[in-house]
């Protein structure tokens, strides 16, 4: 396992190496999720590219550090462990709250994003009624109570099935988040308003939606892709908010072919 102190706190991460010159990949979770969410991408991917996945504030193995966060602690993050690693010229691969992260690591530190993919996310998600809700739903009786009602909006019915065990797995890694972590993410989203910042994104985007996605539909989405200049948008049948555990083939294959499409270059990589 692999640790780093930034910002006062530590953040696990993990780093796959790949060939000189080939940006690195990094991916960002999800809300309630760790990097293990993106297993499935990051082994199809590996020795084609460096690959970095980590832990943001409060979940995994990572530190909680100081609640409630913003989005702006979560990019402050993500740009010192960059710095720490040495990377420069990244593609950021963001999931949901991942992805809003990488949309203000774009804005914020230009040097380190060569592209985004921007998946199950938008430029604002939810309203501070229903985030709050989630809050004190979570601070009063914990993250087993809103299990259901997570997992309908996170998974399509089919993996949802009682026979799958992938399904089980995937309800025990959000109950044994941090619940501090969580509900002070929660916060971080509720707060958080990047309509202008996508507006300027000037690096290649992909923008990348699950067709059952319950917490970022599709037209939400989309409306994201619409504010970003000649940014990419595709739909992945049969999948909800976490493609790249329902399916993580069609994920990987837009992500290679939208990395075929970026300028070759020298991408320093630590």
């Amino acid at each position: 396992m692999q640790f780093a102190r930034v910002n006062d706190i530590t953040l696990h991460h993990q780093v796959i190496g790949g060939p000189a010159g080939r940006p690195v990949v990094v991916f960002a979770n999800s809300l309630g999720t760790d990097f293990r969410i993106w297993r499935d991408v990051a082994v199809r991917l590996a020795g084609e590219v460096p690959i970095l996945t980590y832990d943001k504030r409060g979940h995994g193995l990572s530190d909680i550090g100081q609640v409630p966060y913003s989005i702006d602690d979560h990019v402050n993050d993500l740009a010192a462990l960059l710095d720490s690693l040495a990377v420069k010229q990244a593609v950021i691969c963001g999931l949901s709250v991942g992805g809003m992260i990488a949309q203000g690591l774009a804005a914020r530190r230009p040097d380190l994003v060569a592209g985004l993919i921007l998946c199950d996310t938008a430029h604002k998600i939810g309203t501070a009624d229903s985030w709050n809700a989630r809050i004190e739903a979570v601070e009063k009786n914990g993250l087993g109570s809103i299990v259901d009602a997570v997992m309908e909006r996170w998974f399509t019915p089919a993996f949802r099935r009682p026979e799958n065990a992938a399904y089980h797995g995937y309800v025990n890694m959000l109950v044994r988040q941090p619940a501090v972590g969580y509900a002070a993410t929660c916060a971080a989203l509720r707060d958080a308003d990047l309509t202008e910042a996508a507006r300027h994104i000037s690096v290649p985007t992909l923008c990348v939606v699950g067709e059952q996605d319950g917490s970022t539909p599709p037209d939400l989405v989309r409306s994201m892709a619409d504010l970003i200049a000649d940014s990419r948008f595709e739909i992945i049948a049969d999948a909800g908010h976490i493609p790249c555990v329902e399916q993580p083939e069609t994920l990987t294959a837009l992500i290679r072919a939208f990395l075929a499409t970026l300028p070759a270059g020298d991408a320093p990589h630590g």
